[in-house]
């Protein structure tokens, strides 16, 4: 995989994706977000890639916005179609990858880089995070899912503060409100990020896609979370690691899944 914006690296079973765009503050243009899609899609279709960690390049910024220069002059029907491109192919696309993406915020994740970052199963932060929805300082609205996820992570009030007055939270008030997992030091944000991604490596690769299906059916008004449960614990009983992962338990033995 050879790209232009993002930086692929695997070791072992994990894999991180790094948006390298320094000089833009790794900033998302429409080149990035296809790059970022076709990498998912490639790792996600990998068996050998257990967990996506997604960070950015550098000490500044995870993603410190979209690139508004590149939608300042378009139309209502254009703005339309950049959100639900950029929805379909990159943020919902990332919240139901079967495969758990890990977002390292690493720094700036304002704009569509928190939305990135939100759309990820959950969230690490360095110290030096700042988190934020400035659109409506702009005379526009986030467009990448933020108005609907951010209030699922941290309630509707929270939510509407953050976005009307288009402030930034550091990362300690994004820990107490939940909208990230964990804060740790700059230097030590990827080895945190690694440490947590290889006890997620350890556990059924097929059972924790389902169980990610599963917990985002409880967030859709049109899907009954508890029947999509039922169906998915059901779906587990007919794979290779449910039968390796209780004949493991019963003999009182490590499970070696085959992700099957």
């Amino acid at each position: 995989m050879n790209f232009e914006n993002i930086l692929i690296e695997e070791e072992g079973s994990i894999a991180t994706i790094s948006i390298n765009r320094p000089k833009k503050l790794n900033a998302l243009n429409k080149d990035t977000i296809t790059e970022l899609h076709e990498a998912f899609k490639e790792l996600d279709a990998d068996k050998d890639v257990k967990v996506i960690i997604i960070t950015g390049s550098g000490e500044k910024a995870f993603v410190a916005g979209a690139d508004i220069g590149e939608f300042a002059h378009f139309s209502v029907s254009e703005g339309q179609k950049l959100a639900a491109k950029g929805q379909e192919v990159l943020f919902d696309f990332v919240e139901n990858l079967k495969t758990p993406v890990i977002a390292a915020v690493n720094g700036f994740a304002l704009g569509g880089g928190l939305e990135l970052a939100m759309a990820c199963h959950f969230r690490v932060a360095s110290e030096n995070a700042k988190m934020g929805l400035p659109e409506v300082s702009l005379g526009v609205i986030p467009g990448y899912g933020g108005t609907q996820r951010l209030p699922q992570l941290i309630g509707k009030g929270r939510a509407m503060e953050l976005i009307m007055t288009a402030g930034m939270i550091d990362a300690q008030k994004a820990l107490n409100i939940g909208l990230v997992n964990h804060v740790v030091p700059q230097e030590e944000l990827h080895a945190t990020c690694y440490k947590i991604a290889g006890k997620i490596s350890n556990n059924s690769s097929i059972a924790i896609g389902y169980a990610i299906k599963a917990v985002n059916a409880g967030f859709k008004s049109d899907v009954n979370g508890y029947v999509s449960e039922i169906e998915a614990f059901g779906s587990c009983f007919g794979t290779e690691d449910f039968k390796e992962g209780t004949t493991a338990f019963l003999g009182k033995r490590k499970a070696n899944f085959p992700g099957a």
